[in-house]
């Protein structure tokens, strides 16, 4: 096999492009990776970890189950627990909020919500100034 060899030509042109210091070619720039959704909602949870638990492959390391708490006793009892649980050192604790009371009075204040009270109110206690 032979090596071919390049023309005098062929040779000022690459020694001028050479020079330019610029591609031949335009080279696109790579498109930054999309991000799964690390909030997909006030959680705070990040991707990964949120489809580890979505798969049953982590447990939380602490759980209260506020059923049947009044809003104010459910605050009390929250924040007390949370505090508990961080001096202790857990890092992913679940909180149990309930349906709410779906009792026959279709005209009590909870009917008129798709959710429970306290469903709608933890995570609004949790987003709060201060709570962080």
């Amino acid at each position: 096999m032979t090596r071919r060899t390049t023309s005098d030509e062929e040779r000022k042109l690459f020694e001028q492009t050479f020079k330019e210091g610029r591609p031949i070619r335009a080279v696109a720039p790579k498109k930054a990776a999309a991000k799964k959704a690390a909030g997909s909602g006030p959680s705070g949870i990040n991707g990964a970890t949120q489809e580890r638990l979505r798969r049953g492959m982590v447990e939380p390391d602490a759980r209260i189950d506020l059923h049947g708490m009044t809003q104010q006793a459910a605050h009390r009892t929250l924040f007390a627990w949370l505090a508990t649980a961080h001096a202790r050192g857990h890092r992913l604790v679940l909180v149990i909020t309930g349906k709410g009371n779906p009792r026959n009075d279709e005209n009590a204040p909870w009917m008129m919500s798709p959710h429970g009270v306290l469903k709608q109110m933890v995570p609004r206690w949790l987003n709060e100034p201060g709570r962080r």
